[in-house]
């Protein structure tokens, strides 16, 4: 005997129905979450494709407030808005940049690091919904194949009939929650592990973006005589610490 889908609904007890529609809920929050997380990181990437010629060009030619001007437009590139927190932090003190000193580099390096540790929670968000969605679906799906097998035993006892005839509706529908459960978890964790990897390489680019930017920032403020002020405080600093002579 051949039942379709339907008629295993309707033959289902309340409970497997529950099981099913949590599992259809966690379905569509799977989807959800990874369409969105999909869509963002695209657009951060096409954008940082745009982004990034111009502020490099303007980085070469000495043009600041054009950089930053650029990285203030660009707020949905990831690199845009790292690489512009550190502009901005100093920006005030790039009209004279004798008076930048290595503290003001670090204040911008902190920037950086502040701004990276907001991005990366807001690329994260999501995750662990992704994750607890794959790793429990089969385990849900298990709980309701488990209490069909159980029902179908009972109503077989109760009814005094045995044979396989008798209980296989039941461990047809009692099955079907474990495969809707594998459906579920499958793609979820497939979605993790791919915005995971898209994750990992965005912070990569951030990272070495950012320090990019720090070097550019220490090798071309306050240089005089082909070295750099920052050079020049780290030799006054250690004469001053040099332990006068024994006589």
């Amino acid at each position: 005997m051949e039942m379709s889908l339907m008629e295993l609904w309707d033959h289902a007890g309340t409970f497997s129905r529950g099981i099913i529609i949590l599992l259809l809920i966690m379905s569509v929050i799977s989807l959800t979450v990874a369409v969105q997380k999909f869509f963002r990181i695209r657009k951060s990437m096409k954008e940082t494709r745009k982004f990034a010629p111009e502020f490099a060009r303007f980085l070469q030619e000495e043009q600041l407030d054009q950089a930053i001007a650029v990285a203030e437009k660009s707020k949905a590139s990831h690199v845009a808005r790292v690489l512009g927190e550190a502009l901005v932090e100093i920006k005030p003190l790039l009209r004279d940049r004798s008076t930048v000193t290595i503290a003001d580099i670090n204040s911008a390096e902190r920037a950086v690091d502040r701004q990276m540790l907001i991005l990366m929670a807001e690329l994260k968000r999501g995750q662990a919904m992704i994750a607890t969605i794959g790793s429990t679906a089969p385990f849900v799906g298990l709980l309701g194949t488990t209490m069909g097998v159980v029902n179908s035993f009972t109503g077989m006892a109760a009814s005094g009939s045995g044979g396989l005839a008798a209980i296989s509706a039941g461990i047809a529908e009692a099955l079907i929650a474990t495969a809707i459960g594998l459906g579920v978890a499958i793609p979820a964790v497939w979605f993790y592990n791919y915005f995971l990897t898209k994750i990992e390489n965005l912070q990569v680019e951030m990272a070495y973006t950012s320090k990019e930017l720090i070097d550019f920032l220490i090798k071309s403020v306050g240089s005089e005589f082909g070295r750099s002020i920052f050079t020049k405080e780290f030799q006054t600093q250690k004469a001053g610490q040099t332990p006068p002579a024994k006589g």
